[in-house]
């Protein structure tokens, strides 16, 4: 059975921590050995603490500094996806690259590439979400596409939302997608109002600065379980640069979801939401998706079928063979 030890800090989604996530679905398993550990913050939900980490995380940060190898002798393979780098020494490394957004802004010469290739030198995988991802993430450090793999992280069930939810809202997630969202709102409030509806917008801090104001409800992301449980449709504005488990999330719980098509969404969402062609679409095919009985119930029967290829068994299942691999093929 495979000693698997998983880095908890990973990136924040709207549900909670990914690696919290997919912990708890590889310990469902029941398949692995899995020793948690945080390599950033306070170890409360570890398994192994590693002494001195508030020294070290500075190194491991650029990917420098003591190997893990000291804290989790035994481990047949570590996984990491924090802001992190750390070392191994003899132990077969995974990366999650969970944002692009360092990389396109910096590209391979910037802190976050420098950091990826300096542990590609040193034998690591780096996992992306998604086939498109994983081609950017090639493309931009440079390097063989067999040094980058896809796997889907899980995306937790959500309840169908009922009545007892609240008041129906029109849920527009922003994730990079500020100037989308820009140009759409005043449309959106307007189909919102005529409808009885509530618009309700989740953004990080910083972009709520942005879309905040008047009549629309911002909220942050990470509330994006309570607020799409009152949600009639879930319009999705973003740039490509992270997973959309929100969406994902969404479709699973029957919820339509519109968004501009992009390769992300192409890849993950077609077939089961809606993907316009332009900005101009998204307020006409926002409105087909609150009004029209036929194309409602084509969300409800579509979005459960495409989610549950993200549940978290699935996921689980997944990384578990891509950590088989990883450890056959390592070579320190």
């Amino acid at each position: 059975m495979l000693r698997v030890a998983l880095d908890l800090d990973g990136a924040l989604e709207p549900f909670g921590e990914t690696m919290v996530d997919l912990a708890s679905a590889l310990a469902e398993t029941g398949d692995c050995e899995l020793v948690r550990f945080r390599s950033w913050s306070a170890p409360t939900d570890a398994d192994v603490h590693l002494g001195g980490r508030w020294w070290w995380r500075r190194w491991w940060r650029a990917g420098r500094g003591w190997p893990l190898d000291r804290w989790l002798a035994g481990a047949d393979v570590v996984h990491v996806a924090g802001p992190t780098v750390p070392p191994t020494r003899e132990i077969p490394l995974v990366i999650s690259v969970e944002d692009l957004r360092p990389l396109r802004e910096e590209g391979a010469r910037g802190d976050r590439g420098e950091r990826l290739r300096r542990a590609l030198s040193r034998g690591a995988l780096l996992a992306t979400s998604n086939s498109t991802a994983r081609l950017e993430v090639a493309r931009v450090l440079g390097v063989s596409l067999d040094r980058v793999v896809a796997v889907p992280p899980p995306v937790p069930a959500l309840p169908v939302p009922g009545e007892a939810a609240g008041p129906p809202a029109l849920v527009v997630h922003v994730a990079g997608g500020t100037r989308q969202y820009l140009a759409v709102a005043d449309g959106l409030l307007a189909l919102a109002r005529a409808r009885g509806l509530a618009m309700v917008v989740l953004s990080s801090a910083q972009v709520a600065e942005l879309v905040g104001g008047g009549p629309v409800l911002v909220r942050n992301r990470r509330e994006g379980t309570a607020q799409l449980a009152a949600a009639r449709v879930l319009v999705h504005l973003a740039d490509g640069a992270r997973f959309p488990s929100l969406p994902l999330a969404a479709l699973g719980a029957g919820i339509p979801v519109v968004t501009p098509a992009d390769p992300v969404t192409r890849e993950l969402l077609g077939g089961a939401a809606t993907l316009t062609t332009s900005l101009d679409e998204i307020v006409p095919a926002t409105a087909a998706a609150l009004d029209d009985p036929a194309q409602r119930a084509i969300a409800r029967a579509a979005g459960p079928v495409r989610a549950a290829d993200f549940h978290p068994t699935r996921a689980a299942a997944a990384y578990l063979e891509l950590y088989a691999q990883v450890v056959r093929d390592w070579t320190p």
